[in-house]
């Protein structure tokens, strides 16, 4: 036999073997002790805060996720959020949340806003994206909407100064738009994502979005290998309508935020399916990306046809900040295939499916 028939025999050889070897990419260094189950709280809220809630549950369970629930009963009527449930969140630094109703007028504040301000969960996060199999108006969306959560009009800070006369305060800080700027950009960074865009209304508020976008420019001169530009919000808001695929991360004010956010989930797909979370220094509260306090209406209640993968997105966030990655993954990867094969979509996905057919779909995914 000649030399060269040798060597490729050899190679053949090489090549077969190395393709029996199965290969796994290390997705990360556990510590000893990381495996450990986590505690998280678990509010399942109003309407169908308590059907989408009971699916994360059912799933995490069918994984074998290590986390168990601390579950607390709290209702947007309440006027604070008991004391024992705060205690719990700063113990357990973790915590999923299903919609909390606020009520319309009444003076009565709500409590979603006072869970952000206590905790001093200052970064809002939603991730509006395509879902394979499911049609929309526009293809190649993936944005993320990063909205300072503590300040400015959704604050909250309103007052009668006589009767018929309302101030309602927008405040905005050096020291906060400094430290969500520096998030959105942390995060895009982190993420390999390529472009930040600042959204501000600076050309009528000169002194209160001025100071954020100042902010923002003094921030992105930190991090020169991401793109950094600005839009004016009411463009925004008709450029996302018409190209929303130019948008990457945008890091916005706490009231435009909420606007972009929502504006985003519906082009995407619907709030129904856009997971997202509120985080600070020590805590963060997971929940539906957008309309979160959005309780939903009362035939879905009754139908038991409530959504539930949007929650169960947000839980995969979740999974991935309490350093569980493979079983963040092995969740978005069945909610992934359920989508698209379109077998079992709720109402507002053009289906007529159950929350609970949709689990039992999403659980036999799993792998």
């Amino acid at each position: 036999m000649s030399r060269r028939s040798l060597t490729l025999l050899k190679n053949l050889a090489r090549n077969s073997n190395a393709s029996c070897i199965q290969t796994r990419s290390v997705t990360y260094m556990p510590r000893p002790g990381d495996g450990s189950p986590r505690a998280v709280t678990l509010i399942p809220g109003d309407g169908i805060g308590p059907l989408v809630t009971n699916a994360v549950e059912q799933v995490m369970e069918a994984m074998h996720a290590p986390i168990y629930f601390e579950k607390y009963d709290v209702q947007g009527e309440m006027s604070r959020v008991p004391a024992e449930v705060m205690e719990s969140i700063r113990k357990n630094k973790v915590c999923l949340k299903g919609g909390l109703k606020t009520p319309v007028g009444g003076g009565v504040s709500s409590l979603n806003v006072q869970l952000r301000k206590e905790l001093d969960l200052f970064a809002s996060l939603v991730n509006c994206f395509n879902l394979p199999g499911l049609p929309t108006r526009h293809e190649n969306v993936d944005i993320v909407v990063i909205r300072e959560n503590t300040e400015g009009e959704y604050a909250g800070l309103e007052h009668e100064v006589v009767p018929g006369v309302v101030e309602s305060l927008k405040v905005i800080t050096k020291f906060c738009s400094e430290r969500i700027a520096k998030y959105a950009f942390e995060y895009a960074y982190l993420n390999n994502r390529k472009k930040v865009t600042a959204v501000h209304k600076a050309n009528i508020m000169k002194l209160a979005d001025g100071l954020f976008l100042e902010s923002c420019r003094e921030v992105a001169k930190k991090y020169p290998g991401i793109t950094y530009n600005e839009i004016i919000v009411d463009n925004c808001c008709m450029q996302l309508v018409a190209k929303p695929e130019q948008f990457d991360v945008m890091v916005t004010p706490n009231l435009y935020g909420n606007l972009v956010a929502n504006t985003a989930a519906g082009i995407a797909g619907g709030t129904g399916v856009m997971p997202g979370g509120n985080v600070g220094a020590d805590h963060a509260v997971f929940e539906q990306g957008a309309s979160a306090g959005n309780v939903g209406k009362d035939s879905i209640v009754r139908e038991n046809k409530a959504n539930p993968v949007a929650l169960l997105l947000s839980s995969a966030m979740m999974l991935r900040h309490l350093q569980f990655p493979s079983f963040a993954d092995r969740l978005e990867t069945a909610v992934k295939k359920v989508i698209s094969e379109g077998k079992c979509r709720t109402k507002d996905l053009g289906g007529q499916s159950t929350t609970q057919e949709v689990v039992d779909a999403v659980i036999a995914k799993l792998e």
